[in-house]
């Protein structure tokens, strides 16, 4: 169903992968937008339990679209290093794959706590929770991953 990678040998192993997912704070969310066109919206989440999260306004394009048709994909890039003397970049990024939904109950509130923990950890643990509660009317966003690949510069493959 998904197409594997071109070049395999830039493929990167899945705990590289995770990692790279764990470590950056933002991606692009892209969905079937308004007529057809692709809708693609940078946006803070969180991997948690092979998950993407991110929360949303209950209303506007990106809710429509996911309401609408749930298959999206989700890019990161983790580093992207110009090297102008090989006229290339040195790079690693991430593609997932996967269904959105509305996520509640249980689920929510774990996932918003990681969400929070991400971003905010440092901070004084009721302010975490008055946060939390306060968000309660907001959306929160799973990606349930069918795909995931991670790929870097094939100068990374031949240092190792």
């Amino acid at each position: 169903m998904f197409r594997k990678m071109r070049r395999n040998k830039q493929l990167m192993s899945q705990e590289d992968t995770v990692n790279v997912m764990d470590r950056c704070t933002n991606g692009v969310l892209a969905c079937l937008g308004d007529d057809g066109y692709p809708y693609a919206v940078p946006l803070s989440y969180v991997y948690f339990n092979d998950k993407i999260y991110f929360h949303s306004a209950k209303a506007g394009h990106k809710i429509d679209a996911i309401i609408e048709n749930p298959k999206v994909s989700f890019a990161v890039i983790d580093e992207d290093t110009i090297v102008s003397a090989e006229y290339t970049t040195y790079f690693r990024s991430v593609i997932a794959f996967g269904q959105a939904r509305i996520v509640e109950g249980d689920e929510w509130q774990s996932a918003f706590t990681a969400l929070v923990e991400k971003y905010s950890g440092d901070q004084p643990q009721a302010n975490k929770q008055k946060e939390i509660g306060e968000c309660s009317q907001a959306y929160l966003i799973a990606i349930d991953i069918e795909h995931i690949t991670g790929k870097e510069a094939i100068e990374y493959v031949r240092s190792r």
